[in-house]
């Protein structure tokens, strides 16, 4: 198809956007042709799209999604483990899965994100998903996929959306178990996190050793996928950063040794404040935490937040991600992300916006081809009525949704009325 969007307000993904009045944007199948005034002549075959002076904004990019979640909120804690199992116990309960992860995927799209980087999911049902969106086959979003995680025995999800690797040989098996699976990148689970803890004041303690982790990282990079690795402790990012993660998921408290070793492995920091925010500041009554779990998730977000800004200030890059899938965290909720970023680390607007898409993209390797509005690339992009650099809640409703030229018009989601309740109380610093 080609379409012609007309009469809209331009923010192209950039560092310095600034609002560009009266755009217009010609999408020939599925890239942006050309980006020129509303007076320009419109050629024949293209279908007009009135913005009537809604924000033409590029779709937005979330980091890391489980797509195994829907993000209810529960009463108390699942074996996730013993869940997968009964899922694949037969074909007919498999296909459901399949079904399920493909509904959650068409969900993120719909509220605006064209792009999501998968970080552990059910067997290999992310890379096939992503190939059946690209060839047209489902709606969805561009998709970078790890599939499984590679994790130890007793570590964080452990036999859910991880396999637990009982050797260094196991581990570097796994991974190129994944590399048969055509998966975009890897992940590592060094650490625990909030719910692993038994104790206060021990979220994040180390699972996986240094030299499993060295050996994933050789394997990985020889195969020449980049790597990214769970952790919510000072020593396991320390640990990670020294044996050849490329990318910190989650952070911890920082320090010097910290700050070094992110710029000397040129290795960048994908922020999660929102899975943490629940276990840490909601009534226990709401969350359904234990005292041990609220303390701990006080700390991981704490951590989480001083990692963010201690990048910031020291020029390590920083990508957004909400670790969707966790208990209060939707698969239509990226956009709180953003709101949390810009109020727990000080950031403006703009730079928020620019985070979620044309910095998430370079950061991702793909910023060549999506992540701003720019002639040449996919004809990824999302409308919206108010302007997000002035408030960034006015991504909470998107009016219209381009992924790599398809067009979705008047997206809609079925929200979780107890998870709008309780987190839109805490949309302000």
């Amino acid at each position: 198809m080609k379409y012609v969007i007309r009469n809209g307000i331009l923010l192209d993904g950039t560092r310095d956007m600034q609002p560009q009045h009266g755009r217009s944007v010609f999408i020939n199948g599925e890239k942006i042709e050309r980006i020129t005034d509303q007076t320009a002549e419109v050629p024949k075959g293209y279908k007009v799209i009135d913005a009537q002076g809604m924000y033409i904004l590029p779709g937005l990019i979330n980091m890391h999604v489980h797509l195994a979640g829907n993000g209810k909120p529960q009463k108390k804690q699942r074996d996730n483990a013993k869940l997968v199992r009964l899922l694949f116990s037969n074909p007919v309960s498999a296909k459901a899965a399949e079904v399920m992860v493909a509904g959650y995927a068409k969900i993120e799209l719909m509220s605006g994100v064209t792009t999501i980087r998968t970080v552990g999911g059910l067997k290999d049902l992310d890379t096939r998903l992503r190939d059946e969106i690209a060839a047209g086959k489902k709606a969805g979003p561009r998709i970078l996929a790890a599939n499984e995680g590679i994790s130890v025995p007793g570590g964080h999800m452990a036999g859910s959306v991880a396999i637990a690797a009982t050797s260094i040989e196991e581990a570097v098996d796994l991974v190129r178990k994944a590399d048969r699976q055509h998966v975009d990148l890897i992940k590592l689970m060094i650490t625990g996190g909030v719910l692993d803890a038994k104790e206060k004041g021990v979220p994040g303690e180390m699972k996986m050793p240094p030299e499993m982790i060295r050996a994933i990282c050789d394997e990985a990079h020889r195969l020449g996928y980049r790597t990214a690795a769970h952790t919510e402790s000072t020593e396991g990012v320390i640990q990670a950063l020294r044996n050849g993660v490329d990318s910190i998921e989650h952070g911890a408290a920082p320090t010097e040794e910290m700050i070094r070793l992110f710029k000397e492995r040129k290795a960048f920091l994908t922020t999660t404040l929102s899975p943490a925010l629940p276990y840490a500041m909601f009534p226990r009554e709401v969350s359904n935490a234990s005292e041990v779990e609220q303390f701990n998730g006080q700390v991981v977000f704490d951590g989480i937040r001083d990692c963010a800004k201690a990048a910031i200030e020291n020029d390590i890059p920083v990508a957004l991600g909400n670790d969707v899938g966790c208990p209060w965290i939707t698969q239509y909720d990226f956009w709180r992300e953003l709101v949390y970023f810009k109020n727990y680390t000080g950031v403006s607007n703009a730079y928020a916006l620019y985070t979620a898409t044309l910095n998430n993209a370079v950061l991702a390797g793909i910023g060549d081809i999506t992540g701003s509005l720019e002639e040449g690339k996919c004809a990824d992009l999302i409308l919206v009525e108010e302007n997000p650099l002035e408030d960034l809640q006015d991504l909470r409703n998107v009016r219209l949704v381009m992924a790599r030229g398809r067009l979705y018009d008047k997206p809609t989601v079925r929200r979780k009325k107890i998870v709008d309740e309780e987190l839109d109380k805490y949309l302000q610093a």
